[in-house]
């Protein structure tokens, strides 16, 4: 890993908090709550992950989160996760974040959802205060889920929009559940001037990316590896979805390792990242899921120096793009690129070779 690229200031907006954990915190947490796990060392536990998310299927890749959630499921656990990773991402050189995750899923223990959000913004706020950085939170349903969950779970997330929540994702497996199926929710969240991202075109097709633009509203994709399909004759020809997506500014969340690892694509060397950043869509660079797939923000960025010969310049567009497309407001996204992304490139550009 090359320091000057840890030492670019970045931001990271496709990050799921149930996929970030510390293998030590997680042996920790098991323990204090007799919690079986299928390794107990760190570095064997953490193979363990990435051994079982990488097998090029996205079902397959999601197993692993059944022990993450084990272990997150009351509020002292909630709140340390939640520091840990503001902690893990200023370390990293993120100066702005969004985390999301579903707070459905960690109420086993008989927090209810609203409890469970609250805790994990107290964490996030406690993170940002002692790193000086800004990280917000979307709230995340899932596909498989029945449409009326996904409507509270929206209503949850705008009804706390003044404390950090900046806005909704639907996620899983997208074989079998369109995201149309959940446009109750995401009706409200127009009606509501809500922000809206939906996982498309990671395991399913075009089709995926279509219904969550047109049905669903979504105003940033996430992976849309699949939009290559939008190309209906050989050469440069870009068809109408792509067009839309790209004269419409619609920003795309790229995660280069976990497409690998979930089989989005076969090798990363085919990833479509370098072609949709030369033709001008506003991509930006992000982990997915730090645990599963073995990765920080850093090395994705190293990865895709190394891939596709990228270079600095390459890089800051790539920050650039990725506060343009964030969910906090338009004073914040000018602030952080005018006072932390520009002159945090040009001080390491200004460096001694």
């Amino acid at each position: 890993m090359e320091d000057w690229i840890r030492d670019l200031p970045k931001v990271q907006l496709h990050d799921h908090l149930d996929g970030g954990l510390r293998p030590a915190t997680i042996i920790e947490l098991a323990s204090e709550r007799d919690i079986e796990l299928p390794a107990t060392e760190e570095d064997e536990l953490a193979r363990w992950f990435f051994r079982g998310a990488d097998q090029g299927s996205l079902p397959r890749y999601l197993e692993g989160f059944a022990t993450t959630l084990d272990v997150m499921q009351d509020e002292d656990a909630l709140r340390r996760v939640a520091i840990e990773h503001v902690l893990d991402l200023a370390a990293d050189g993120v100066v702005y974040g969004e985390v999301r995750f579903a707070p459905v899923l960690h109420t086993q223990h008989g927090l209810d959802p609203g409890r469970v959000l609250e805790v994990v913004l107290e964490g996030i706020g406690s993170g940002c205060e002692q790193t000086g950085i800004d990280v917000r939170v979307i709230v995340c349903s899932l596909r498989h889920m029945a449409p009326e969950v996904s409507l509270e779970s929206a209503q949850l997330a705008v009804g706390f929009r003044d404390q950090g929540v900046v806005g909704f994702d639907l996620a899983g497996d997208e074989s079998g559940h369109p995201p149309a199926h959940h446009n109750d929710a995401f009706q409200f969240l127009r009606r509501s001037n809500f922000n809206i991202t939906i996982h498309a075109g990671e395991a399913f097709g075009l089709s995926s990316i279509w219904q969550a633009i047109q049905h669903c509203g979504a105003h940033r994709i996430g992976h849309a590896t699949r939009l290559v399909e939008d190309d209906s004759v050989a050469g440069d020809y870009r068809g109408t979805l792509g067009e839309y997506i790209l004269d419409h500014r619609i920003p795309l969340e790229m995660c280069l390792s976990s497409n690998l690892h979930t089989g989005a694509v076969r090798e990363l060397k085919d990833h479509p990242f370098p072609r949709y950043l030369s033709e001008g869509y506003r991509v930006c660079l992000n982990v997915d899921n730090t645990l599963m797939s073995a990765t920080t923000l850093s090395k994705e960025w190293q990865m895709a120096v190394d891939l596709f010969d990228l270079n600095i310049d390459d890089l800051e567009q790539i920050a650039i793009n990725g506060m343009k497309g964030a969910f906090c407001e338009h004073s914040c996204r000018r602030e952080v690129i005018q006072k932390l992304i520009l002159p945090g490139f040009t001080a390491v550009r200004r460096r001694p070779s």
